[in-house]
């Protein structure tokens, strides 16, 4: 199981890179094998400024759908339209090319709330 330790993580298991006040954000390594094959991203609130835990999104597998969450306070700059064609990025490179959004954040004290690799790492039992 990858759990990169430069990134940050939420216990709905997001992964969150940060890069000054711009956050990239996607879904774990662990996700996306639970899930199994996803065959369809959505994110319809780019332009929008959503609260912490608020849904900005969906990612759809061959079983289930899930809602995505967004982990801080912030504005949906931009969508990785590439996913609009090959959503299966994000089965084979949850934290590179398959990831989702990206984030121009508005409480940088959020930040301190994430999971650090450790501590996602105990969340799953990995």
């Amino acid at each position: 199981m990858n759990i990169p330790s430069e990134l940050k993580y939420t216990k709905d298991h997001e992964w969150v890179k940060v890069d000054g006040d711009t956050l990239t954000i996607g879904i774990t390594d662990f996700a996306q094998s639970e899930l199994g094959d996803i065959v369809y991203v959505e994110v319809e609130t780019v332009d929008e400024t959503l609260d912490a835990e608020e849904v900005f999104g969906t990612v759809e597998a061959v079983k289930t759908v899930s809602d995505l969450f967004l982990p801080v306070d912030g504005e949906i700059v931009e969508f990785n339209e590439a996913l609009e064609d090959e959503p299966e990025k994000v089965n084979s490179d949850p934290y590179g090319e398959g990831w989702m959004i990206k984030v121009k954040y508005s409480d940088a004290s959020q930040l301190d709330e994430l999971l650090s690799a450790n501590d996602y790492k105990a969340l799953i039992g990995a």
